[in-house]
């Protein structure tokens, strides 16, 4: 194991099932309650937004659920995805600490984003759905979702948040390759959209508008589904396969992490690193999961354990979260994949328990460990994923203080190819870092405690 570098497991070792937390959790998430009546949703509120399988793994207690071979099928493109163990930054930061780091910007998308979009576009597909809608923020997810949806046959809308669409025209390109049509957010297409273009016509958007625009599109269109990114149970599940690919190579190492790390925005690739993880966690094993997330938008941090709308025109049931508000609006950061609201209910029930924990960087400190990962390891990180590579940084340095030899094991989920423009900004010096203001924060959250049940 000395001079191991890295481990990919053979075609043969591709999971066959993805891993469900919630039959592992000590008590189940609150349930999403329809905002009219504030009782439990039911199959039915969901129909005209999922298909009936997805709707079926959004509430399944199962332990493993079978993936499809047509969805395994397309994963062998690029799955299963390496482990590597990042030698050259650990000498770098001369530390005792042994650092991994799962790299999923192999995908055609560059990003772990396929791992959820080729599932559903494959359920979408085998319930007769003709085209998908979807949002999306930095362009990973819809990138992944256009991809998939031309695998499977399907037209692909993305409303994409208008910063991102501004800052990050080679991911519309990218899209627009796979066929997709790409609306920057928000639009005058919906009456979502032309609300709040009346109320700002300058707005930058956010992703819980260009959530509410996709799932007007959605539910005002016979033929068409909404397909989200992350934040809900299913689309957490499918993501495990990054987690229990990299059980597997740890083994190989010999080895196995004192402490988990993926980034946060809605939870997609934090969860699918860390669930399987955490399931020995809840048996009783000593692990540190942490979640990193921007100062600009300090969800899990600074944010309340309420519930909430997933989106901003309060379209969507209401879910229990820590949430900074659905009118909240952050600053123009170029993590765009962070910039949401609130988290996945099921990532914050654990957060709230205890299981992990959670810390914030501003943008010119999350730059600088990701030029660092990019002088020794050789790849550039997306934004969103260098927030992990900060906090795996720092958790090394932690290491060489106390002379201590910890494990630490962090989700590359994309590369930063798109993002150079990101990386001209911190290089030239004219990188800003927000941090959110409290007085915002508290405006963004007024009004929520009427949304409480009784």
């Amino acid at each position: 194991m000395r001079d191991l570098v890295k481990v990919v497991l053979p075609d043969s070792e591709l999971p066959k099932a993805w891993y469900n937390i919630l039959a592992d959790l000590p008590t189940p998430p609150p349930p999403p309650l329809h905002p009219g009546t504030k009782q439990p949703v039911g199959p039915a509120d969901l129909e005209p937004l999922f298909p009936r399988e997805i709707i079926l793994q959004e509430v399944s207690t199962e332990r493993w659920i079978e993936i499809p071979e047509p969805v395994r099928e397309v994963y062998r493109l690029w799955r299963p995805t390496p482990l590597i163990r990042a030698r050259r930054l650990e000498a770098s930061l001369r530390t005792p600490a042994r650092i991994y780091y799962k790299y999923e910007g192999t995908s055609p998308a560059g990003s772990h984003k396929p791992n959820t979009a080729v599932a559903q576009a494959f359920y979408n597909q085998q319930a007769g759905v003709r085209r998908l809608t979807t949002e999306t923020g930095a362009g990973q997810w819809g990138s992944a979702l256009a991809m998939a949806c031309q695998m499977f046959g399907l037209e692909c809308t993305v409303y994409m948040v208008r910063v991102s669409y501004q800052q990050k025209p080679y991911r519309r390109v990218l899209m627009e390759t796979w066929g997709a049509e790409v609306v920057p957010s928000p639009s005058d297409r919906t009456r979502a959209g032309r609300a709040i273009r009346e109320q700002n016509p300058d707005s930058p958007g956010s992703l819980g508008i260009a959530i509410s625009e996709a799932v007007e599109d959605a539910a005002t269109h016979d033929d068409t589904k909404y397909s989200l990114g992350s934040v809900l149970n299913h689309v957490l599940l499918h993501q495990t396969v990054i987690g229990l690919e990299a059980k597997r190579q740890m083994e190989l190492f010999d080895d196995y992490p004192d402490v988990v790390i993926g980034c946060i925005g809605g939870g997609s690739n934090f969860a699918g690193l860390s669930f399987p993880f955490l399931q020995d966690k809840l048996r009783g094993r000593d692990l540190r999961v942490v979640a990193v997330e921007p100062t600009a938008c300090p969800t899990l941090t600074r944010g309340r354990y309420l519930y909430d709308f997933g989106d901003t025109a309060r379209m969507t049931p209401l879910v229990k979260m820590y949430t900074l508000g659905h009118t909240f609006v952050p600053p123009r950061i170029h993590a765009g994949g962070l910039r949401y609201h609130g988290d996945a209910p099921t990532v914050c029930l654990l957060y709230d328990q205890g299981y992990i924990e959670a810390v914030a960087y501003p943008q010119n400190a999350v730059f600088e460990a990701a030029v660092t990962f990019a002088r020794t390891e050789g790849i550039p990180p997306a934004p969103e994923s260098a927030h992990a590579v900060r906090r795996a940084i720092d958790e090394a340095l932690a290491c060489r203080e106390s002379g201590e030899s910890k494990a630490i094991l962090f989700n590359l989920s994309g590369h930063g190819h798109f993002d150079l423009a990101a990386y001209e900004e911190y290089l030239a010096g004219r990188l800003q870092d927000f941090d959110y203001p409290e007085a915002d924060i508290q405006r963004a959250l007024e009004g929520l405690e009427e949304l409480q049940p009784a």
